[in-house]
């Protein structure tokens, strides 16, 4: 095998590297909250800002940054964005207090924006549309590989050394890799250049794409449900339960980390075999994982010892694990390679504001009705995006028609 054959396979290491640190950076603050919420004296509504701020920030950064993914050299979007954010995860153990700790989260934010948007881009360059399914998919578990081994990490790190402990380290971490991609992270082949040339605006390419709009409405209501559940759940076993933050984070958050991480690779495997037996099987396949979301979620309502938490959390996840394996891969059928990293960026962008919504409304009706109602109302969003899906499935099929035509003129 060539070298240039391999390195499509050796592309998806180096940004599973890359992935895996965007997602465990974030999650650093969501382990810590209880011991912020001490040290600053915080309210539950400025622990949930503290996220909202983060997704709403990270929002506008994906949508603009994905379209310079689709302007500029994507690997140089991709290590410049790592240097940032890796930077500023590092600054946040300098906090003093809430306006700090929002500042610089929202630098954070700012700074992880750049890379889903341009990464998933990039995959897509280097791999054939048949393959494009399972190597996006295995990118993608290194989010949910990050989230939940860098939640279970800063637990115990903050336990032993304080809350500050797990931003340096994670943010030291981010400088070393930086070196690695400078010495062996490459852009596609030139010949993509010819498509960008010669077609429409990226931008106005997916703006005349309704099923590429439709998947920003359920990238909006799914990332908000499975958001509101993540970013309360460590805190839910903390509080209810009275475990630590290392056993609060492993109920918590590895769970869910876990569950997707199994899951994400089935679901591209089966994403690729459905879409072989009909042009909208990957679509069918998001609609699949999150209902299996939806039912499973219900029962957080009646799970009162931390077995019970941990099996609610992690059987849910799975669902939403099928979904996440195959969000981009659906993104691409429908949307051409010169607008593909502006059509993430603006489904970020939508989903992320989702992201930013769930944790208040969790928060509001924790108030009335008590955590766990708060977290399993979420449910009902995954119902909407599948009811979505499926109205939507005609015009779906055509795009995806359309789309590899496009492909092959």
């Amino acid at each position: 095998m060539s070298a240039t054959s391999r390195y499509p396979w050796v592309l998806i290491g180096l940004l599973w590297m890359v992935a895996f640190l965007n997602a465990a950076d974030r999650s650093i603050l969501f382990t810590v909250m209880p011991q912020l919420k001490t040290e600053f004296g915080l309210t539950p509504t400025q622990l949930a800002l503290l996220n909202s701020v983060f997704f709403w920030v990270y929002a506008v950064g994906a949508f603009l940054s994905g379209s310079l993914g689709d302007r500029a050299r994507r690997s140089r979007v991709i290590i410049y964005g790592l240097l940032f954010w890796s930077m500023a995860t590092g600054i946040v153990s300098l906090s003093t207090g809430f306006t700090m700790l929002l500042g610089l989260r929202a630098l954070v934010a700012m700074g992880e924006a750049t890379y889903y948007p341009t990464a998933t881009a990039l995959i897509s360059d280097w791999h054939r549309p048949e393959m494009r399914g399972r190597a996006l998919s295995l990118h993608q578990t290194a989010v949910f590989a990050g989230a939940g081994m860098g939640a279970l990490a800063a637990g115990y790190m903050a336990d032993a050394l304080g809350w500050q402990a797990p931003f340096l380290i994670f943010g030291g971490i981010g400088f070393i890799v930086v070196a690695i991609l400078f010495k062996f992270l490459r852009d596609a082949p030139a010949k993509e250049a010819a498509v960008v040339k010669s077609a429409k605006a990226p931008l106005g390419t997916v703006l005349g794409i309704p099923p590429a709009l439709m998947l920003c409405i359920v990238f909006f209501l799914a990332n908000g449900a499975s958001t509101g559940v993540t970013v309360w759940a460590p805190t839910f076993v903390h509080d209810a339960l009275g475990l630590n933050l290392g056993g609060s984070a492993l109920v918590g958050a590895a769970t869910i980390q876990i569950a997707g991480f199994l899951t994400v690779p089935f679901s591209g495997l089966l994403g690729d075999y459905l879409s072989r037996r009909t042009p909208i099987g990957r679509f069918y396949t998001l609609a699949i994982g999150l209902a299996l979301a939806a039912v499973l979620l219900v029962p957080l309502l009646w799970a009162k010892t931390a077995g019970m938490v941990g099996l609610v959390l992690l059987l849910t996840s799975i669902g939403k694990g099928i979904f996440d394996g195959c969000i981009y891969a659906a993104m691409h059928d429908v949307v051409p390679p010169h607008a593909r990293a502006t059509a993430v960026g603006m489904m970020t962008m939508i989903g992320f504001f989702g992201a930013g919504l769930s944790p208040l409304i969790i928060a509001w009706m924790s108030g009335s009705f008590g955590l766990a109602a708060g977290m399993t109302s979420m449910a009902a969003a995954y119902v909407a995006a599948v009811a979505i899906i499926l109205a939507m499935s005609r015009a779906t099929r055509r795009a995806v028609v359309a789309n590899a035509q496009f492909a092959h003129a």
